[in-house]
């Protein structure tokens, strides 16, 4: 019975860990939507339909203070994801600290 608190402290840490390796990988598929979907759009288009991409692919708990920032380089298209890391619950509270997931995709000719 005294030990039931620090089992259930356990189980809250790894659920934490867990929700932080979700928005790594949530973050890094977001920006490798978005690079992906730039370099196939038309001129002119590339930065905004890469935004749009980045932005559906996530989550609604996710997506709504998710930051994409999309550029090209010569010769690769870039996409940039910021996500903030939730506590416990995602949409409800975040922690100080972001995740930033980027990808680059080569441009098509």
């Amino acid at each position: 019975m005294g030990v039931t608190p620090l089992i259930i402290l356990l189980l809250v840490a790894l659920w934490q860990c867990a929700l932080i390796g979700y928005t790594f990988v949530l973050a890094g598929n977001a920006a490798d939507v978005g690079a992906r979907t730039g370099t196939g759009a038309a001129l002119g288009t590339q930065s905004g339909e890469c935004v749009r991409a980045a932005k559906e692919d996530l989550p609604s708990a996710w997506g709504g203070a998710a930051g994409v920032v999309c550029s090209g380089e010569p010769g690769l298209f870039r996409a940039t994801v910021t996500l903030h890391v939730p506590v416990l619950m995602p949409g409800a509270l975040n922690f100080p600290f972001k995740v930033d997931g980027v990808a680059a995709s080569v441009k098509e000719s």
